[in-house]
């Protein structure tokens, strides 16, 4: 009981702490909180939608567990995208979501990370060169790309030999940055904000990490149900599928 308590205090705060410019104010403006490996992707998505329906997507990113417990905190998000499913399956169960809007929208993938200028490392196994002191990773404890860095690492053998060298970011775009800075010395991120970054990257094999099956949802609390349905329509739609394969998203089979 005290657990569940501390979970929903925890909710309470990340709500509270969104700023509100976050909140969709305007029947012209829906709030879509999204995983961080989607920022590149929908910034452009969400500018192209607007132009096209004069609607503004705002867009609130974080990692995918903690953006799950501000709408079981009471967050009015119109629209959810997770980094992977199982996030959304719980929300659906809890009732904060529209069951007929639930949807896979992309497959995600990993990727091995060296600051611009350092030795690009071909394998994970590179992790274990001496002058590999740090490595960042997004906290799998909330965030679906750190689990599939924990699993690929763990699929490999090398997670006890390196767990000690984990620095975690909140998100995994936090992660990103500690590699971009060089605050460490490699990182394990998403593919999706590597490309276009000022990194070294080298994409992990798909069959190291249980598959990254990011899903969205309308949500029950949200202002705007009606414009949210028509942005995660227009993402899985002819002008958002290009935009998530240009930063290297996978599309299920059924929207190709």
């Amino acid at each position: 009981m005290k657990k569940i308590s501390l979970l929903l205090l925890s909710a309470l705060l990340n709500v509270l702490s969104l700023p509100l410019s976050a909140f969709a104010v305007s029947p012209n403006e829906i709030t879509v909180s999204a995983a961080a490996d989607l920022s590149s992707a929908f910034r452009e998505i969400a500018a192209m939608f607007e132009k096209e329906t004069g609607v503004k997507a705002l867009l609130n990113f974080g990692s995918t567990g903690m953006l799950a417990q501000q709408i079981e905190g009471g967050a009015p998000i119109d629209m959810f995208a997770a980094a992977q499913k199982s996030f959304i399956d719980d929300l659906e169960k809890r009732g904060f979501i529209l069951p007929d809007t639930k949807r896979i929208y992309a497959i995600g993938r990993i990727a091995l990370a060296v600051p611009r200028g350092a030795a690009k490392l071909d394998s994970l196994k590179g992790l274990l060169r001496p002058e590999i002191k740090k490595i960042a990773i997004a906290n799998p404890a909330h965030a679906p790309y750190g689990m599939a860095a924990k699993a690929a690492l763990e699929r490999m053998g090398l997670w006890e030999k390196v767990r000690d060298k984990m620095v975690y970011g909140e998100n995994v775009r936090q992660a990103l940055s500690y590699v971009e800075t060089g605050s460490v010395d490699a990182a394990i991120v998403a593919l999706s904000i590597s490309i276009g970054s000022d990194i070294n990257y080298t994409l992990v094999p798909q069959e190291l990490h249980p598959p990254l099956e990011q899903t969205l949802a309308v949500t029950k609390g949200g202002r705007n149900p009606g414009q949210a349905r028509k942005f995660a329509e227009f993402i899985n739609g002819p002008k958002g599928r290009p935009i998530m394969k240009k930063f290297g998203f996978l599309l299920p089979p059924e929207m190709k």
